[in-house]
C-alpha cells in the first residue's frame, strides 16, 4: 500500500495516467505494462516535473472536437433489432450491468459517492468511502481468499472507522442509486425486441444478468426493473457467490446453473472480465464499448469534479451510446453550448432573485435560445409579465441613441466600414439618410478643397480628400467609401447633424410604444446579452430613461466582456464596477485566466455567439404604422436572415436537450460556475487559436 502511494498517488498527473491506462489495458500482461509505464514516469518525474505539472493545470490543451465527423459516428452500433436478433441464436443471453444495461449520469462511477455524503452530512465522504471499501476486501482476502465484498460488509468497516451507523449508510447509498441510475437507451429498445420475441415462445432461452458488484442482486433486480429492463431469469452477483468475472468462475457458475451443453453469449463493456473470461469459459462475446471511455477524449476535465463530472457523464452517455448519430450541429449545441446555456440561465435567475428584477428581457437574436432555456428551467417565470423576448440590436441603438453616442454612430457605420469595398450609396443607405446622399456628393470635393485650405483637423500633411487635383474630382453614389473621404463624410455629417437626427424621430416614436408595453409596471428590469461592450443594454438604458422618460432602472447581464485582446479592454469597467453590467463568464475582476485567453480575432467571440445563433434576422429598426382605427402603432422590421435556418434549429435543439438532462438532476448542482461552462467552450474554440479558417464543428 504504501508502494502504491509513493508511485502512483504522489504526483496527481502520473495516477491520472495509470489509472488510465489500466483501464486500457486490463489483464495480467496489462498490469506489468502498466507498471513498467508508472516506473518511467516515476524516474521521469524529477526531471521533466514541470510537465507533469503543466498536464493537471492544463489537462484540456490539445483536446478539440473530431474533426470532419461527428463524435457520435464514432460509436454507432448497429440496430437494437439487428442486435437482438443475433442474440437470440443463443439459449443464455448474459448481461452485464453497469455501464452496459445500466449507466451513472457520471464519467466516474464512483463520484456516485459524492452525493452519498452530501445527504448523510459527511464532509470528505467520497475518498472515505473508497478507502473503507478497500480495507473490507482486504480483510475479505486474508479471511476467505476473495476480494468480493457485500454493501453491508463495506459499511461495517464505515461504521468501524468513520461512525456511519451501517443500516442508515446503506439505505442512503442504495436508495441514490435508484435515483440517478438509469437505463441504457440502446439496450432498453435491445431488450424490448428480445421480450417480443421470447413473450409466449416455448424456446428454453434465458436472460441472465452477470455483475461483480457489492450490490446484492435483489438490489440489482430493483435497479433494472425500475429502468425498464424486465424478463431477466436469474441475477449474478459476485458479493453472494464469492466468485468474480475477472477470475472467470462467475461465468462458470452461470454454465453450472443452465447446463454445459446450452450455447452461451456475454454482453459486456470490460474487455478482460467481460470479454476475455467470458470466451475461457466458453462463452461468445458480444462488446460494448464503456461510453465513457468512447468520449472522454473529448471532455473537458479542467472543471470542478462534481459539475464536471456530471456533465461528461451526460454527454457520453447520451453521445456514445451507440443508438444513433447525431448531426454536427446538433453536437455542437449539446456538447458545447448545453452547460453555458444552462449555467447562464442560472446565473441570470439568482441575479434576479438577488435584486429584485421586476422582469428579464432577453435581447434578440442572441437571447432567443436562452430564453428558451429560462423558461424550460424556470416554467414558473414564463409568463410575459417575468420574462420576455424583445426585440433589439446595435443597429437601431445606434440610429436611436444618436444624439448622444455620436462616436459610437460614426464608428459603427464609417469607420468600421472603410476600404470593405462599399459605396457610399451602400454606407447612406444602413444609415437610412439616402436623401441627403445627392447634396453630399455635390458638396464632397469642394469641402475638401474648404478643409485642406483651412488646415482642418480632418487632414494632416495631405489632404484628406482632393479629387484628381483640389477641388476637382467627382463624387457619386458609386463611389467606394475609404479611410481617405470617410472623413469627409463624417464632416459633412456633422455638418448636417440636426438633419441625420431627424431622420430617426419616426424611431423613436415607434420605440416608444414598443417598450412601453414591454415596461409596463416595471421599475428595474435585467437584460440579457451574450456580449462584449454591454453597448446595448446602455444604450437601451440611455433611451429608456432620458429620451422616453419611462423611468425603469435596466442592468445588462452579459456572458462576457471585452477581454484583454480587445482594442477597447476598459471600455465597460465603470459601469461592471458600479454594477449597471454583470458578467457571468469572465470580466477584468473574475476568471481572469480566461479573460486573457479570450480573444475575438481568433474567433472566439463567433463561436460563443454560434451557439446562440438565431434564424430571425436583426433588428433593422422601429417604425410608425396605422392600425384599423388610424392609432400609431410600432412596426418592427427585421432585416434577411443571415443564418441558415436548418443550422440553427439543429443547435438549438441539441442545446435544449442537453439542458433538459441535466435539468433532471437540478438537485445535484444548482449552479453551473463561469469557469465550467467556459471550459465546455474551451473544447470547441481550440482550433481558433491554430489558426484553423473556420471552427471545426462542421460549420
Amino acid at each position: 500500500m504504501k508502494l502504491y502511494q509513493l508511485l502512483v498517488n504522489r504526483v496527481p498527473a502520473i495516477r491520472r495516467r495509470y489509472h488510465g491506462l489500466r483501464q486500457r489495458r486490463p489483464g495480467k500482461l496489462g498490469r506489468i505494462y502498466a507498471w513498467a509505464v508508472l516506473l518511467g514516469m516515476n524516474l521521469s518525474y524529477g526531471i521533466l516535473r514541470r510537465k507533469w505539472e503543466r498536464e493537471i493545470f492544463y489537462p484540456d490543451e490539445k483536446k478539440c472536437p473530431p474533426k470532419k465527423v461527428s463524435e457520435s459516428s464514432l460509436s454507432l452500433r448497429e440496430a437494437p433489432e439487428e442486435f437482438a436478433r443475433r442474440l437470440l441464436q443463443y439459449d443464455i443471453i448474459s448481461f452485464d450491468v453497469f455501464d452496459t444495461l445500466l449507466f451513472r449520469p457520471f464519467s466516474n462511477p464512483g463520484d456516485l459517492f459524492f452525493q452519498v455524503g452530501e445527504k448523510l452530512g459527511y464532509p470528505d465522504f467520497e475518498r472515505i468511502r473508497r478507502e473503507m471499501e478497500w480495507h473490507a476486501r482486504q480483510k475479505a482476502k486474508r479471511t476467505r481468499g476473495s476480494y468480493e465484498v457485500t454493501l453491508e460488509e463495506i459499511y461495517e468497516e464505515l461504521e468501524i472507522q468513520a461512525g456511519i451507523p451501517v443500516q442508515i449508510g446503506m439505505w442512503t447509498e442504495i436508495e441514490t442509486e435508484k435515483e440517478l441510475c438509469f437505463g441504457n437507451p440502446y439496450m432498453l429498445e435491445t431488450f424490448q425486441h428480445l421480450s417480443r420475441h421470447l413473450e409466449g415462445q416455448k424456446q428454453d432461452k434465458r436472460i441472465v444478468c452477470v455483475s461483480d458488484m457489492y450490490l446484492s442482486g435483489e438490489v440489482i433486480q430493483t435497479l433494472l426493473k425500475k429502468c425498464g429492463f424486465h424478463g431477466i431469469d436469474h441475477y449474478f452477483v459476485s458479493c453472494e457467490t464469492g466468485a468474480a468475472k475477472g477470475e472467470g468462475k462467475l461465468f462458470e457458475k452461470v454454465r453450472e446453473t443452465y447446463g454445459k451443453d446450452k450455447t452461451y453469449v456475454h454482453v459486456g463493456d470490460h474487455p478482460e472480465a467481460d470479454i476475455k473470461m467470458a470466451k475461457r469459459c466458453g462463452f461468445d462475446t458480444e462488446f460494448y464499448q464503456n461510453v465513457n471511455l468512447a468520449g472522454m477524449p473529448y471532455r473537458a476535465e479542467d472543471m470542478s469534479v462534481i459539475t464536471g463530472s456530471l456533465y461528461r457523464g451526460i454527454v457520453n452517455t447520451h453521445i456514445h451510446n451507440g443508438m444513433r448519430v447525431y448531426s454536427r450541429e446538433y453536437e455542437m449545441g449539446f456538447i458545447y453550448g448545453g452547460l453555458f446555456v444552462t449555467g447562464y440561465c442560472q446565473f441570470i435567475h439568482e441575479y434576479v432573485k438577488c435584486h429584485k428584477i421586476d422582469k428579464v428581457l432577453f435581447l434578440s437574436r442572441d437571447g432567443e435560445i436562452l430564453h428558451k432555456a429560462y423558461r424550460m428551467l424556470y416554467p414558473e417565470e414564463s409568463g410575459e409579465e417575468k420574462t420576455e423576448y424583445v426585440y433589439w440590436s446595435r443597429l437601431a441603438a445606434a440610429k436611436m441613441a444618436a444624439g448622444y453616442f455620436k462616436y459610437d454612430y460614426f464608428r459603427r457605420f464609417l469607420e468600421h466600414k472603410v476600404n470593405q469595398d462599399k459605396t457610399l450609396a451602400q454606407i447612406f443607405q444602413s444609415m437610412e439618410i439616402e436623401d441627403m446622399l445627392d447634396d453630399m456628393c455635390r458638396e464632397l470635393p469642394g469641402l475638401a478643397a474648404e478643409l485642406w485650405d483651412e488646415g482642418s483637423p480632418f487632414s494632416s500633411n495631405k489632404p484628406a480628400y482632393r479629387g484628381k487635383s483640389r477641388g476637382e474630382g467627382e463624387v457619386s453614389p458609386k463611389t467606394k467609401l475609404t479611410n481617405k473621404n470617410a472623413r469627409l463624410v463624417r464632416a459633412y455629417l456633422t455638418a448636417h447633424w440636426e438633419e441625420v437626427l431627424s431622420h430617426y424621430q419616426d424611431q423613436l416614436a415607434a420605440g416608444k410604444l414598443y417598450y412601453e408595453k414591454v415596461l409596463n409596471g416595471c421599475r428595474r428590469v435585467a437584460v440579457v446579452d451574450v456580449g462584449w461592450a454591454g453597448s446595448g443594454a446602455m444604450a437601451l438604458e440611455y433611451i429608456v430613461n432620458k429620451i422616453w422618460n419611462l423611468d425603469c432602472e435596466i442592468v445588462g447581464l452579459l456572458a462576457g466582456t471585452n477581454s484583454v485582446h480587445n482594442a477597447e479592454p476598459n471600455m465597460s469597467e465603470p459601469c461592471l464596477a458600479k454594477g449597471r453590467l454583470v458578467s457571468y463568464l469572465f470580466s477584468q475582476e473574475m476568471n481572469r485566466d480566461i479573460w486573457k485567453w479570450h480573444d475575438a480575432a481568433k474567433g472566439h467571440n463567433l463561436g460563443v455567439e454560434l451557439l446562440c445563433s438565431s434564424a430571425r434576422g436583426s433588428l433593422k429598426g422601429f417604425y410608425l404604422d396605422k392600425d384599423k382605427s388610424d392609432r400609431p402603432i410600432c412596426r418592427v422590421q427585421l432585416k434577411e436572415p443571415d443564418a441558415d435556418g436548418n443550422m440553427v434549429k439543429e443547435i438549438q435543439r441539441g442545446i435544449l436537450d442537453f439542458v433538459e438532462k441535466i435539468h433532471l438532476r437540478d438537485d445535484m448542482v444548482k449552479k453551473v460556475a463561469g469557469s465550467d461552462g467556459y471550459a465546455v467552450m474551451r473544447i470547441m474554440l481550440q482550433g481558433r487559436n491554430e489558426g484553423t479558417s473556420e471552427l471545426e464543428v462542421g460549420i
